[in-house]
């Protein structure tokens, strides 16, 4: 079966970036747009309050649930876009690394954005993505 994404790297970029700088998927691919996957509990309270890593964690098993019902896999997806509420670079980077180590060697290409504020009480994190397959 063929890749429905494949990734691209760049020889002429920095390499100190940990993802891809582009990726394709086929013309006969079908795409998933996912809304932010937000760290809520299936209570629709929001989990590990304080916690940008454990925010990131949960927003990544909710991303893994929605792919899923779309008949996907983290492997599917062709972009993300991670925010985090904070002006502080360190705690964007404990978001990022959490959803780093999940895509393993998957390494899409991400925009990782601080922002003031999230939709969700004491929401810390959110991931958005775009998925591609084969039928």
């Amino acid at each position: 079966m063929p890749k429905s994404v494949t990734l691209i790297r760049s020889r002429t970029l920095s390499d100190i970036a940990e993802y891809a700088y582009a990726a394709t998927a086929p013309a006969d691919a079908r795409l998933i747009f996912l809304a932010g996957a937000c760290p809520l509990n299936t209570d629709g309270s929001t989990a590990a309050i304080g916690d940008y890593a454990g925010q990131a964690a949960k927003a990544v098993e909710n991303l893994r649930t929605a792919l899923q019902e779309a008949d996907a896999e983290l492997e599917n997806v062709i972009s993300t876009r991670v925010l985090v509420a904070s002006s502080q670079q360190a705690d964007l980077v404990e978001a990022w690394e959490v959803v780093r180590d999940a895509f393993g060697e998957h390494d899409v290409p991400s925009t990782l954005m601080g922002v003031t504020v999230l939709g969700y009480d004491n929401q810390l994190v959110e991931i958005e993505a775009v998925a591609a397959v084969l039928d």
